[in-house]
């Protein structure tokens, strides 16, 4: 077996370079963190496209114990974030734990040595006591299958894979889709196109962004005085959250932010027909709200034009709708989102007695205790796992909660002297009803179809609840929750030693 390390992490991103940091906080340095792409930084790597930033308020999108005082904006873009990513592997010392250009392809439970064998693409292989996923939600593109796009003449791309050396300016540029990522590109680049054609399948609702420069004073005054910048910072978390009542509470509430977001469309865009096809028709909350000043201004502009029929086909040099119209086009830019169901399972994860985590969501979906560990898998922990994903506040603040959670796991681990911890298989169950009934009384089951959902219409997403009721749930490991598979042998009546699960 290649490299034996206690932990191995998958992923760069925040959560992979959070739970670094609090290995090492910990005194746990012999890890490794094992990232597909040639450098760290997860979504803010790959989202490189014009106009890419956060929609959460950067005070909250950082992490408490590693502050960052240099925002520019409100609303940071990506290069900052990035930088701060790489901020933190200069600071926490971590490039030495990370290895670049490597896809897991699998990783195993050996029940005999209780340890995951983990294999790479280049065929190297990792044996670990510990194993932490950080693979995220968003990192697969998603394009669809369109008729005839295999002999489309122009150039195509992704927008998180975003061809920057391609110039837009002068073209007839398609874009498909609206959704989080458009609203911020298309008023980027809507100036240097020709035309830009918007295919929007399904209206989104879009509030106001209360986006600002941060001055250079402000910035000095949260450098000299970290006191502030947490104050602001707390603010800034209770804003979000009594926002989130709507979400976490019922939809009835949701119905000032709707009142804010018709506001938004009717002083922007004057247009009768064009605010029609810009209103949604469910309601709001219920799929992703975006957030933009530019976006609906930029639909308005002459040598732009929103198509809702359905696209047909694709042609050498046009895209075809529903109603036999062809709309000419030499680049087709596709935000249509990414696979976000089963992310996890690009690569094979096979647990205890040999059981994969595959056929295990495939029976009874996708969902994992606190949205972490899973019985039949020991000592393995997911990040920003099933049912811990937001619609109001900060992930980072989710991803903070987990990895001091998983941090008390491999204290428990110690004390015990054991070798592996799993989840009750009743305690899973029990958790995982209970956000299910939770969330068919809130406004992300009010009829709409979203990527939070899987094929069969169960939201395997979002966390339901209030961000504070998270990070309580997780703020002291329960040891009752699990199973704990001690080294210290007992005996069966034969006098042979025997592995024992305790749980007490």
């Amino acid at each position: 077996m290649g490299d034996v390390k206690d932990a191995v992490i998958i992923g760069s991103g925040f959560s992979g370079i959070g739970m670094a940091i609090k290995l090492k906080l910990s005194g746990r340095d012999d890890f490794v963190i094992l990232e597909k792409a040639d450098d760290v930084g997860g979504t803010w790597r790959d989202n490189t496209y014009p106009g890419c930033a956060c929609d959460i308020p950067s005070p909250l999108y950082c992490f408490s114990f590693a502050p960052n005082p240099h925002w520019s904006r409100l609303f940071a873009p990506q290069s900052e974030i990035w930088d701060y990513l790489h901020r933190l592997v200069r600071d926490y010392g971590l490039a030495p734990h990370i290895r670049c250009g490597a896809a897991v392809t699998s990783a195993t439970f050996d029940d005999v040595t209780r340890t995951w064998d983990v294999v790479v693409d280049s065929g190297d292989t990792y044996r670990s006591k510990i194993l932490v996923t950080g693979v995220g939600a968003l990192h697969l593109p998603f394009v669809p299958d369109l008729p005839g796009l295999d002999t489309f003449e122009g150039t195509t791309f992704h927008s998180a894979r975003w061809q920057h050396e391609h110039d837009l300016t002068g073209r007839n540029v398609a874009v498909v889709g609206t959704g989080a990522s458009a609203i911020q590109f298309v008023p980027a680049i809507q100036p240097a196109v020709e035309k830009l054609t918007l295919f929007q399948r399904t209206a989104a609702w879009v509030t106001p962004k209360p986006d600002r420069a941060l001055s250079a004073e402000e910035q000095q005054l949260y450098t000299r005085r970290p006191a502030v910048q947490r104050a602001v910072r707390t603010f800034v978390y209770w804003m979000l959250e009594m926002r989130g009542a709507g979400f976490a509470l019922t939809p009835k509430a949701m119905r000032f932010l709707e009142r804010t977001a018709r506001r938004h469309l009717a002083r922007q865009v004057p247009d009768p027909d064009l605010r029609a096809k810009l209103t949604p028709d469910y309601q709001i909350g219920c799929k992703r709200v975006l957030i933009s000043n530019g976006y609906y201004p930029a639909l308005n502009q002459p040598n732009v034009e929103v198509v809702t029929d359905k696209i047909i086909e694709v042609r050498p040099r046009g895209v075809v709708t529903a109603d036999g119209s062809e709309h000419a086009a030499d680049t087709i830019i596709f935000a249509t989102g990414f696979q976000v169901s089963g992310n996890l399972l690009q690569m094979k994860i096979v647990g205890r007695d040999g059981i994969e985590l595959g056929d295990v969501w495939g029976s009874r979906g996708i969902g994992a205790h606190l949205g972490m560990t899973m019985s039949g898998f020991p000592n393995l922990f997911v990040l920003l796992g099933p049912n811990t994903g937001l619609g109001h506040s900060s992930v980072v603040f989710m991803i903070e909660s987990q990895i001091r959670y998983v941090v008390q796991a491999l204290d428990l681990l110690d004390r015990r002297g054991a070798d592996c911890l799993e989840v009750r298989p009743e305690r899973e169950s029990r958790f995982r009803k209970r956000v299910q009934t939770r969330l068919h009384d809130t406004v992300w089951e009010s009829g709409c179809r979203s990527w939070y959902m899987d094929d069969s219409g169960r939201n395997f997403t979002i966390w339901p609840y209030f961000t504070w009721q998270y990070w309580l749930e997780t703020r002291r490991l329960r040891a009752r929750d699990f199973a704990v598979l001690s080294n210290r042998a007992a005996h069966s009546e034969s006098g042979e030693p025997v592995d024992t699960w305790d749980g007490t």
